[in-house]
Formats: structure tokens, sequence, C-alpha cells
């Protein structure tokens, strides 16, 4: 295996990465936000209230674009796995 296929293996699974993680970490760094600007003006300090709505947006977010983030991931694997031969060489 050339460095120039290790390098564009890297490279995809660095994107698919990013693409799958993105939704994920943007909704709860948004949500986080939110939340801790509500903390902020109301003056309520309640460990609770930065989990739960974090975990309900997230499962939200899972729930709508999991079934694309599977099928990116199962992509990026059949490709893989259906081209160990050329890696092979």
């Amino acid at each position: 295996m050339n460095p120039d296929v290790v390098l564009s293996l890297a490279r995809e699974s660095a994107i698919l990465i990013l693409m799958i993680a993105g939704p994920i970490l943007a909704t709860g760094l948004v949500v986080g936000l939110l939340v801790s600007v509500f903390q902020t003006v109301t003056q309520i300090q309640e460990a609770t209230l930065t989990f739960i709505p974090k975990l309900v947006a997230i499962l939200a977010v899972l729930a709508l674009l999991g079934h694309w983030m599977l099928g990116l991931l199962l992509h990026f694997t059949v490709t893989l796995l259906s081209n160990l031969d050329t890696y092979a060489r």
C-alpha cells in the first residue's frame, strides 16, 4: 500500500467522522449555549437544567439523522471492504 492510498483513506475517514459527529456536536453546543443564556438571564443554577435539554436534543438529532449517518458509514465500509485487494498491492 503506497502513501497516497493511506492518505486518501485517512482523509475520507476524517471527513466521514466530521459528517457523522458534526450534527450531534453542533446540536449539543447550540442547546448548551441557549440553556446557559437562559440560566444567566433567570439566575437559575440547576445542574440538571443543562443536561436534560442537551440529551433530548441530541436524541432528537439521532432520531432524525440516524438513518443518514448509518448510510454514510455503511457506504464507507462497503467501499473499503470491496477494495481490499486494491489496498493490499
